[in-house]
């Protein structure tokens, strides 16, 4: 039987609790959140007080880093995203690529700890 001294069992379950911590969760307060757009919504020119673009709402993203996927998110229907992510630089786009006209990405943002980056981000239709 191995008899334990207080100090060693002090240590031993200080230990135990550190390896039972999620090693790869991002802090709350750090990642990337915004808003998508898309437009011209109409053709011709623009007109005042007519808008010419809309939140890109219900739509599939994914963020990448250098070593792949790290999420997958949908705006909500006003096109807002609020993601929890490390630290880092990170390439956001359309989960399922489109083959049409217009340009839904690639975006580029940097994470910094402690920090929620905003981003406001336009897809263009490619109408005109």
């Amino acid at each position: 039987m191995i008899r334990l001294l207080p100090m060693s069992r002090v240590l031993i379950e200080g230990l135990c609790l550190i390896v039972t911590l999620p090693l790869c969760a991002a802090d709350p307060a750090t990642g990337l959140e915004g808003v998508i757009t898309v437009g011209p919504v109409h053709g011709g020119p623009s007109r005042i007080g007519r808008p010419d673009s809309k939140p890109l709402g219900n739509t599939a993203f994914i963020a990448e880093n250098q070593k792949g996927t790290v999420v997958s998110f949908i705006t909500d229907d006003q096109g807002r995203f609020h993601l929890s992510l490390e630290p880092g630089h990170y390439t956001v786009s359309l989960k399922e690529k489109r083959v049409a006209i217009g340009r839904y990405g690639p975006f580029e943002a940097d994470v910094t700890a402690g920090q929620m980056t905003k981003v406001e981000w336009r897809c263009d239709t490619g109408m005109r």
